[in-house]
C-alpha cells in the first residue's frame, strides 16, 4: 500500500485535475511531490476531515489555525502557489459540489474519506467568529465585529505594528522597493500625506473616523495645529489612544471617543479622515456612511477616504465575502471595487477630486508586519495564543501576495463638499500635496 503522502498527492491530483503545486509531507513522515518545492505538512488525519466537511478556503483555514496543517519553506511562495491555483480555477464550495457529478471527483472524495478515518467533523478552532449568513451591520453587530478584531491585546498589536501603531498601508515615497524608509518613517509619511491632502491648518476641526490607537489624531494635532475628534468602537484602542494623547500633552486638542460613526452629531467639521475603516461599513450601508460623512462636513470641507478595494467581477451577483477573513479576521468586512466607492461618494453629494492607488505600498507594509511578528513569535503566542498568532501570520502573508498580484488594491480618495456656488474651495493646481 502506498504511504500517506503518495496517496494524498494522487487523491488531490484526481480531485483538482492536476498535481498540487507543492510538496506534501504526511503524518507518517512520508513525502511526495516536486522536489525543492515548498512543503505542505499534513500533521494528522483531522486536517483531512476539516477539508472534507468544509471544502475550500474555510476548511484549509481551520486546519491551519488549529495547527493540523503547516508550511515548511517560504510562506509567501507557498501562499502564492496555492492561492494562484485557486484563483485561476475559481474553486469554492459551490463549484466543488458541482464537480461531485464527475466520477473521478467522487472517487477521490471517497479515497479521502477512507484516509481520514472517522467521518465525524472536528469542532472549529475557538478563534473562529460565529459569523451570520448575512451581515446586517447594525451598531451592535459592528461593535461585536470590531471587538473580535481589535480587542485582542494592545501588546500584541505593538509587536506587529511597531512604535507607529498605525494599522493601515504605509507610504514609501522615494523608492519602489521601500528600502529608503523604515516602517515607522513610511507610516509617518502616510499620515503627513493624508494631512496635506486634507489641507489641514491651525484652527480647523478634524474628525478621524476609526481612529485606531490615535496616531492620525496625534500627528494632525501636533504637526498641523488642528483640533481632533477620533472615534472608535474598540475599548482597548480608545484607552491606548487616550494615554498616548495625554503623554503627548495634547488633551486640550484631541478627544477620543468610543462611538459609532453614525452617532456623531457635533459637526460641522473642516475635514474628515477615514483610514482603513470603510471596509467595515458593509456594501448595503455604504451610502448611509457616505451620507453621514457628507452631512458632518462644512461646505468646502474635505474627506480623505483610504480604503482597500477588490477587483470587479463580470457577474457581481456571484461575489461572496472571503470565508477565512470573515471567520477569523474581519467578521462582516466587505470589499468593493474602487468604481463603486467613487460612485457612492458622488451619490452622497461629494465631488471626487483625486484617486490615488498605493497598492504596492500595502504589500511592502504587510511584509514588514509579518517580519515583526515572526521575529517576536514566542511572545506573540504567549500574548494571544498559538491559534490567533497563526491567523495573523497567514492573513498578512496572504494579503501581501494578493496586493502584489493585483487581486486587491488600496486607494486614497479625496472628495470635497462643494460650496453652494459650486466652487470646490480647492487649489487650481492638482496634487498640491506632492
Amino acid at each position: 500500500m502506498a504511504d500517506a503522502a503518495q496517496r494524498l498527492q494522487g487523491l488531490f491530483a484526481q480531485l483538482l485535475g492536476a498535481p498540487p503545486p507543492v510538496r506534501i509531507r504526511a503524518w507518517d513522515g512520508s513525502q511526495a511531490g516536486p522536489p525543492g518545492a515548498p512543503t505542505l505538512v499534513v500533521r494528522n488525519r483531522r486536517a483531512l476531515r476539516r477539508l472534507l466537511w468544509k471544502p475550500g478556503e474555510l476548511g484549509l483555514a481551520r486546519a491551519w489555525v488549529a495547527g493540523d496543517l503547516d508550511i515548511e519553506g517560504d510562506l509567501y511562495t507557498t501562499v502564492d502557489l496555492l492561492a494562484g491555483d485557486i484563483w485561476e480555477r475559481g474553486e469554492d464550495a459551490r463549484t466543488l459540489a458541482q464537480a461531485m457529478r464527475d466520477p473521478e471527483v467522487r472517487s477521490a472524495v471517497r479515497g479521502l474519506v477512507k484516509l481520514a478515518g472517522t467521518p465525524l467533523p472536528p469542532a472549529p478552532p475557538p478563534e473562529e467568529a460565529r459569523a451570520p449568513r448575512r451581515h446586517l451591520h447594525t451598531k451592535r453587530s459592528d461593535r461585536r465585529a470590531i471587538s473580535h478584531h481589535y480587542d485582542v491585546g494592545n501588546d500584541f498589536y505593538e509587536i506587529v505594528l511597531g512604535p507607529s501603531m498605525v494599522y493601515s498601508c504605509a507610504y514609501y515615497r522615494d523608492s519602489p522597493d521601500g528600502s529608503d524608509a523604515t516602517l515607522e518613517e513610511a507610516q509617518r509619511d502616510k499620515l503627513e500625506l493624508v494631512c496635506r491632502k486634507l489641507g489641514l491648518g491651525p484652527g480647523q476641526r478634524l474628525l478621524d473616523v476609526g481612529c485606531g490607537w490615535g496616531s492620525m489624531a496625534i500627528h494632525a494635532a501636533r504637526e498641523h495645529g488642528v483640533s481632533v475628534v477620533g472615534v472608535t468602537l474598540s475599548q482597548e484602542q480608545a484607552a491606548y489612544a487616550r494615554k498616548r494623547v495625554a503623554d503627548e500633552g495634547l488633551t486640550d486638542r484631541i478627544e477620543i471617543r468610543v462611538q459609532d460613526y453614525r452617532d456623531v452629531r457635533d459637526g460641522p467639521y473642516d475635514a474628515i479622515s477615514s483610514i482603513g475603516m470603510a471596509e467595515h461599513v458593509g456594501a448595503d450601508r455604504y451610502l448611509e456612511y457616505a451620507d453621514g460623512l457628507y452631512d458632518l462636513l462644512k461646505p468646502g470641507g474635505r474627506l480623505l477616504n483610504h480604503q482597500i478595494a477588490r477587483r470587479p467581477q463580470r457577474d457581481e451577483t456571484t461575489y461572496e465575502i472571503d470565508a477565512f477573513i470573515d471567520s477569523y479576521v474581519f467578521p462582516g468586512g466587505e470589499l468593493q471595487p474602487i468604481g463603486v466607492t467613487v460612485t457612492q461618494l458622488e451619490r452622497a453629494g461629494f465631488e471626487v477630486r483625486d484617486v490615488e492607488s498605493i497598492r504596492e505600498h500595502y504589500a511592502l507594509t504587510l511584509r514588514r508586519w509579518v517580519s515583526r511578528l515572526e521575529a517576536d513569535w514566542e511572545r506573540a503566542v504567549q500574548l494571544t495564543g498559538p491559534g490567533r498568532a497563526r491567523v495573523w501570520r497567514l492573513y498578512m502573508a496572504a494579503c501581501a501576495v494578493a496586493f502584489e498580484r493585483n487581486r486587491i488594491g488600496v486607494n486614497q480618495v479625496l472628495a470635497v463638499r462643494a460650496l453652494e456656488s459650486g466652487e470646490s474651495d480647492m487649489p487650481l493646481r492638482a496634487r498640491t500635496w506632492n
